[in-house]
């Protein structure tokens, strides 16, 4: 059902997108064509979470959280596209921030967002381009690179950086909840947690503002939407594997999660779901909402309880 695309893109994004065109439509460069920068290696860690609670995990409890997994009842059953369904997901390691363009930028040598800012989450940047990130954040950190950037591919066995499953990044915004909501069934409490379009002031902004989820992720809804690794089906979810799953084999979208700074309240619940051609960035056309954050896999000695 190639409408789900951009169901749920709101009214004035039109308007916007002139506005971008007027202003000037164009990328600087992309990272595929710039020679990346060293950085130095970050905190990752594998430290083991206890109980149901998200943990701090390597040298910088900043850094990373550690997500315990366990079984969850995933989906909306307010979409067509989401019905809840029961997953089992094992522990695995999440930034506690989204992606900034500091970080980025530094990483990669260059930032392609529109809305310039070091402290605000990377945007307007593709699938492939969150990719090429997590491969170099491996590379730099001694890691083995998950993706290979051919077929685009992952190893999920590699000990590097790549993006959330979709179902990783619902059990990781729930948080151990099953309201609609990590903080329950009323959206009136949204803003204490998220920029959207109801308080945003109709640009994102800087990341680690607003109150986290109850495992420490911050801007786990809003301020951008976040790449997921999944191929996008409006049908996966009835012929999902109950364990781990990593979405289907083919499709020409690729999912997204969490709402963003213009979009409404309702775009935010747990288990929405939205998609995005994979290799579509540019602020001509209003894609300045999409950013991600990274996961690793925790060690099989690590898992252990």
């Amino acid at each position: 059902m190639p409408a789900y695309t951009h169901r749920l893109f709101p009214a004035t994004a039109l308007l916007l997108a002139a506005i971008a065109m007027l202003s000037g439509c164009r990328r600087d460069s992309s990272p595929a064509d710039v020679e990346p920068r060293e950085l130095p290696g970050e905190p990752s860690g594998s430290g083991k979470g206890q109980g149901t609670d998200g943990e701090a995990a390597g040298k910088d409890a900043g850094e990373m959280v550690r997500i315990p997994g366990g079984v969850f009842t995933m989906g909306d059953e307010d979409e067509v596209d989401a019905p809840p369904h029961e997953v089992e997901v094992s522990p695995f390691l999440m930034d506690r921030r989204l992606v900034t363009q500091a970080r980025y930028e530094q990483l990669m040598g260059v930032n392609p967002s529109r809305w310039k800012a070091e402290e605000q989450p990377v945007e307007q940047l593709r699938w492939s381009d969150a990719v090429r990130y997590c491969n170099k954040r491996s590379e730099t950190d001694g890691l083995t690179p998950c993706y290979d950037l051919e077929t685009l591919q992952c190893d999920f066995e590699a000990d590097g950086y790549r993006l959330p499953t979709e179902a990783e990044w619902e059990c990781a915004c729930r948080a151990g909840t099953t309201t609609a909501y990590f903080f329950g069934d009323n959206a009136s409490q949204l803003g204490d947690y998220a920029w959207y379009e109801g308080n945003s002031g109709g640009h994102p902004r800087p990341v680690g503002q607003k109150q986290p989820n109850p495992w420490g992720l911050y801007d786990i809804v809003g301020n951008v939407w976040e790449w997921c690794h999944d191929v996008y089906a409006v049908d996966y979810y009835q012929a999902a594997p109950r364990k781990d799953p990593r979405g289907p084999a083919e499709g020409t979208t690729r999912v997204l999660r969490g709402g963003a700074w213009r979009f409404s309240a309702d775009n935010c619940r747990s288990g929405y779901r939205y998609n995005e051609d994979p290799g579509q960035a540019d602020v001509c056309f209003g894609y300045d909402i999409y950013g991600f954050r990274c996961v690793r896999r925790v060690s099989q000695d690590a898992a252990a309880p």
